[in-house]
């Protein structure tokens, strides 16, 4: 099971850089609004997180506190991608909502253990 954990890792990963790469980038060029990297990167973390947090190993599953924290903040920004991607322009402040959540989502995952 440690293949498939580990590839399912690699693709959550993947969904992060897209996610916080298409923020990022929107956010430099002054253009405030939802790309597809935002909306693939939002539902790949949301899909592969929920598929890490399966229990596929031998009791080294993190705290149920962790998963259900970071499974909130992935909905939140799926849900503050989603129904904004048709949007000409995304407020500021919901942007910077986006990007912030998206590195609390990161800090949860790296520094709770």
């Amino acid at each position: 099971m440690e293949p498939l954990r580990l590839v399912l890792l690699f693709v959550h990963l993947i969904g992060f850089a897209l996610l916080l790469g298409g923020a990022i980038t929107q956010y430099l060029t002054g253009r405030l609004k939802i790309n597809r990297a935002m909306l693939w990167g939002a539902a790949i973390q949301v899909l592969t997180g929920l598929g890490l947090s399966a229990p596929l190993r031998d009791g080294d599953e993190p705290a149920l506190a962790k998963l259900a924290t970071k499974l909130v903040l992935g909905l939140m920004i799926f849900v503050m991608v989603f129904f904004s991607r048709k949007r000409e322009s995304v407020n500021r402040g919901h942007f910077l909502a986006i990007i912030g959540l998206t590195l609390l989502n990161a800090a949860v995952a790296v520094f709770w253990r």
